[in-house]
């Protein structure tokens, strides 16, 4: 299985003994006979066979059009290169643990004097793998377990599934994966989900199903009544200062614009307030509200301004004391709907107005290069009717931060 058979060029005289080559050798080659050295550098060659070992499930029309180039090398350094590089498109593929390439001269009936045979060795990946994984994000947490089968039809389809169970969402997810033959870009790609998340601060629960499917860089949904635009931006300045202190500087926004007359839905809207944002105030609780649940809002600003300092005395420095800061912060932002019929002016000074803001101290541990903990005593001010308040001690953990 596997064997593909080029076909025959007006053969060259050469004599020599046999010829065993690894890929790795392809800078520095060593064939001890000089003649055929010569013959093989500065002469034409010719592929005359290329055996694919250690195939199970796939199938061989896939891997010809990987490794159809190597047919059209003519001389020996170039049948190197190109089997290289059908090795790395081989492994592209993502169906093969393992592929290694050996070049020998041609035998058995058949060979020509200047033949060569390509040799890929090849280790399938398993029918089946499984994953399990935690996540942690802005004051929630998840466990996700998932399900592979790569190659499943044998053409390097792939089909994925993914569980997903957190403190505010949960969700079902399955995806198959299809690249076209000899085209590994050009690939489809259709997906099925459930997703259920939980809105505490506005009393909802909402569940999303659908499907989607998408082609290298096209895409398509099919069904749905969303109709909106909705753009955000993050900044952040950090500056360097005296005794390993940080200055740093941050600011938010985003507009979420419908499209046609139809109203935006509470799921699609921002939302301000929490650890991770405007402290000092409780999880999305700024903002328009009925009785007691948040709707969110069409616009919104936040900034922070922060110093981070080493712990005082610096206990642990050089170690774990290193991953501690104390933090100075202030913090300050807005959320409202807005009417489009107004104008840039009355968006800005709608978004001026009721400013929250609030400011304090705290402990910060990083954890790794992408999430970090946070304990402060925050002090929130311009305080408005319906705003929920955390006034005093306020925990918080995520990896976006304000």
């Amino acid at each position: 299985m596997g064997t593909v058979h080029a076909r025959s060029l007006d053969p060259l005289p050469m004599r020599g003994p046999e010829l065993g080559v690894h890929p790795d050798d392809i800078e520095a080659p060593e064939i001890e006979h000089e003649q055929k050295q010569e013959v093989l550098e500065n002469k034409n060659v010719v592929v005359q066979q290329v055996h694919i070992d250690g195939l199970g499930r796939t199938k061989d029309d896939l891997l010809t059009y990987e490794i159809k180039e190597v047919f059209r090398a003519k001389n020996l350094i170039d049948v190197m290169r190109k089997s290289h590089e059908a090795r790395q498109k081989l492994l592209r593929l993502g169906i093969f643990r393992k592929v290694e390439v050996v070049i020998d001269t041609s035998r058995g009936d058949g060979a020509l004097p200047n033949g060569l045979d390509v040799t890929f060795e090849v280790t399938e990946l398993r029918r089946m793998t499984g994953s399990y994984n935690t996540m942690v994000g802005n004051n929630e947490g998840s466990m996700v377990l998932g399900l592979k089968l790569p190659n499943v039809l044998g053409r390097a389809e792939k089909m994925n599934f993914q569980f997903s169970y957190g403190t505010k969402e949960t969700s079902y997810g399955l995806s198959f994966f299809k690249p076209q033959p000899g085209n590994f870009e050009r690939n489809i790609t259709l997906n099925m989900y459930k997703v259920t998340g939980q809105f505490p601060w506005s009393s909802l629960r909402e569940t999303d199903r659908g499907i989607s499917g998408e082609m290298s860089e096209l895409a398509g949904y099919t069904g749905g009544d969303a109709s909106f635009l909705k753009e955000d931006f993050e900044i952040q300045l950090n500056k360097t200062l005296f005794w390993d202190s940080v200055l740093s500087a941050s600011m938010w926004g985003g507009l979420l614009l419908p499209i046609g007359d139809k109203p935006t839905s509470i799921a699609d809207r921002f939302y301000l307030g929490g650890p991770t944002s405007i402290r000092g105030f409780s999880m999305y609780s700024l903002g328009p509200q009925s009785e007691g649940d948040y709707l969110g809002g069409e616009g919104y600003w936040a900034g922070g301004l922060h110093l981070y300092t080493p712990l005082p005395f610096r206990p642990g420095k050089g170690g774990f004391g290193d991953l501690f800061r104390t933090h100075f912060f202030l913090n300050a932002g807005n959320l409202c709907n807005l009417n489009y019929g107004q104008g840039p002016k009355a968006h800005l000074k709608k978004l001026a107005e009721c400013i929250r803001w609030s400011y304090g101290v705290g402990l910060v541990l990083r954890l790794g290069n992408i999430a970090r903990l946070e304990l402060n005593y925050c002090i929130p001010m311009g305080v408005q009717s319906g705003d929920r308040i955390c006034d005093g001690v306020q925990f918080g953990a995520g990896i976006r931060f304000l």
